[in-house]
């Protein structure tokens, strides 16, 4: 009996093994299968179908490709802006491609920047004599901008078009901490340093609102200019002043009233427009249902056409998202990953370096990781430029200060040159529970900081003495960069935060330009006559990708949510009650000196890097001693 026991586990352990090895196998050749749709043998004559469901980013975040394929997680995509912009430039120039189709039923935005690069693109299409056709079911801002730019603009007729503008109403915590005896302990410089009003206030003090009032008036005006010249006809006057009547002059249909308003050429749903794009492009062989058309995915566009590598090499690192310590990202700039990278780029030999900003700030101490990394590029004789992207404000002007040239646009959020550090007590409110705390102390330190019994006097002058010298610091950097004095620079520091065209004005920027342009300024101060650009960065991983694809991921497969009203308010709401406990969570979350844009609060994602840090080296990161 022993011995049959032993023969049938040895059957069992081959059987084992062979269904692990046919399944490796299978997942293999599935791979290779999937992979193989993007190959540049793909391309084929018809439309350039970019659905551009989720949100346009500078540096897509990393996901667990498991959440997506079984079903958990936030599943909304990220492109990146830099691979739309180019497979839209490529649309203009490749033969196969005789449309460019936007799919906006599922976009969530990305930015004034981001949209008028896109936009910028897409007159290049049609400056190619190629039409650009958009289908949406809800149009708001970045997608109007977007439409706009488009030679023919769809919408579904139970759908709508809504101009909202920037600004709205954040949440103020400040009273109901001190109802419940929370003792939040601010220390900032800055008199528009407002990022952490919400936890001390109820509600927006006037340099915030005068801030505020200036960068809101600029960034709007600056999105009319580009939706008037792109789409005369649209009268966003009409749509933005009386709303109210605007629809019931409509009875009440959106559609109609974003029709009757120039924001859409034409109404109809999903089949009614690809038979309309298909009158242009011709049908898809392979797909006979109504409204098939024939087209080409991004993926397949850019494969198509690899980007050279001829020439020396000018590196490109992003810093996108919070600035944090560590290895965070991509999506997130964590301090230590991206002072690696720039340390690559320093013995890999590149002759440039363009650091790509679109950050809001966040960990001094990661902003001068980064910021050290570029100094230790430029000892070996190399220029560094800087591209600014939608937001370069705080932390993130912090590590634009060794750019011997930064660009941005008019629309760009920057400055916000100053420095906070934030924690809650619970003395007070353990106190009404009947604890106490009490004990020895050996010196005005032993103990601290102690979020459960408080902070000593001397241990908030020490912090509060460190932050002030943080700010001088900062200031000391911009000065030295952009050849001023200190008092000019505080003079326009102070936490402000200013859009791009004031910031030229100010001499926190040189020169107006995208990416392009700062690439081309770092070649021609590099003195090279040919070179190719280098993008330093996480690698995709291709095991995420055919996850992502088993789990109905391709760009054009993908199914969306509800995208009537109604599900685009309850999309909205669900965002900002993620945004709220973000913002709460941000508050009890070990941090050290913060350089955090004025305007610019904790998104959900920022939120889910956490510093698990004790409490107890609250005190050596404010202070620097870690």
């Amino acid at each position: 009996m022993a011995l049959a026991r032993k023969v049938w586990h040895l059957l069992v352990a081959i059987k084992d093994g062979l269904v692990l090895l046919f399944m490796l196998l299978f997942f293999v050749m599935l791979f290779g299968l999937l992979s193989g749709r993007s190959s540049a043998a793909s391309l084929h004559d018809g439309a350039l179908l970019l659905k551009l469901d989720g949100s346009v980013v500078e540096e897509p975040a990393v996901r667990d490709p498991l959440d997506g394929l079984l079903g958990g997680g936030d599943l909304a995509r990220e492109h990146r802006a830099r691979d739309v912009v180019r497979a839209i430039t490529l649309a203009a120039e490749d033969d196969h491609i005789k449309a460019v189709v936007l799919d906006l039923s599922q976009f969530m935005g990305g930015g004034l920047v981001t949209m008028q690069e896109i936009g910028a693109a897409l007159d290049k299409v049609r400056a190619a004599n190629k039409p650009v056709l958009a289908y949406g079911m809800i149009y708001t801002d970045d997608a109007v901008m977007l439409a706009a730019h488009s030679s023919e603009v769809w919408l579904n007729p139970l759908g709508g078009a809504f101009v909202t503008g920037p600004g709205g109403e954040r949440i103020y915590y400040g009273e109901l901490l001190k109802r419940h005896k929370v003792n939040v302990h601010l220390f900032k410089v800055g008199t528009f340093k407002d990022a952490m009003e919400p936890y001390v206030l109820d509600k927006a003090s006037e340099p915030s609102k005068e801030a505020r009032r200036a960068l809101y008036g600029s960034i709007w005006e600056e999105w009319k200019a580009d939706v008037a010249k792109a789409r005369p006809k649209a009268d966003i006057a009409r749509v933005t002043s009386d709303p109210v009547g605007w629809l019931k002059a409509s009875g009440g249909d959106a559609a109609r009233a974003a029709l009757s308003a120039g924001l859409v050429d034409k109404l109809g749903d999903e089949v009614a427009f690809g038979e309309r794009v298909k009158e242009i492009v011709g049908e898809d062989k392979a797909d006979k249902s109504p409204g098939a058309f024939a087209h080409n995915r991004a993926s397949t566009l850019l494969a198509a056409h690899p980007e050279s590598k001829k020439g020396d090499a000018v590196a490109v690192v992003t810093v996108a998202g919070e600035i944090v310590d560590g290895k965070a990202g991509p999506g997130t700039a964590g301090g230590e990953r991206i002072a690696a990278l720039i340390d690559k780029a320093t013995s890999d030999d590149a002759k440039a370096l363009v650091l790509r900003v679109d950050s809001p700030g966040g960990s001094v101490f990661a902003s001068e990781q980064i910021r050290t990394a570029l100094l230790r590029f430029k000892t070996k004789g190399r220029p560094v430029v800087v591209s600014m992207g939608n937001v370069a404000a705080s932390g993130g002007y912090w590590v634009s200060t060794p750019g011997e040239q930064v660009f941005a646009e008019p629309g760009t959020i920057t400055g916000s040159i100053g420095i906070f550090g934030v924690m809650p007590s619970f003395e007070k409110t353990l106190a009404d529970y009947g604890i106490h705390g009490d004990g020895l102390r050996t010196t005005p330190l032993s103990g601290q900081p102690d979020p459960l019994n408080g902070l000593t006097p001397e241990v908030e002058a020490m912090i509060q003495a460190n932050i002030e010298s943080g700010y001088a610091r900062f200031i000391g950097l911009v000065a030295a960069a952009r050849k001023k004095s200190p008092e000019q620079v505080d003079a326009i520091a102070q936490g402000r935060v200013w859009d791009g065209g004031t910031a030229r004005q100010n001499g926190l920027i040189d020169q107006f330009g995208g990416l392009d342009d700062a690439l081309a300024y770092a070649a021609k101060a590099a003195k090279l006559d040919s070179w190719h650009s280098e993008f330093y960065g996480s690698p995709a991983d291709p095991y995420a990708s055919l996850i992502e694809r088993l789990g109905g991921g391709d760009e054009e497969d993908r199914q969306g949510g509800s995208s009537d009203l109604a599900g685009l308010i309850a999309a909205r709401q669900q965002a900002r009650l993620y945004a709220i406990v973000a913002e709460l969570g941000w508050l009890g979350q070990v941090r050290g000196a913060q350089a955090y844009c004025l305007d610019c609060p904790v998104s959900a994602r920022s939120a889910k890097v956490a510093d698990r840090t004790a409490w107890r080296t609250i005190l050596a990161d404010v202070l620097g001693l870690r």
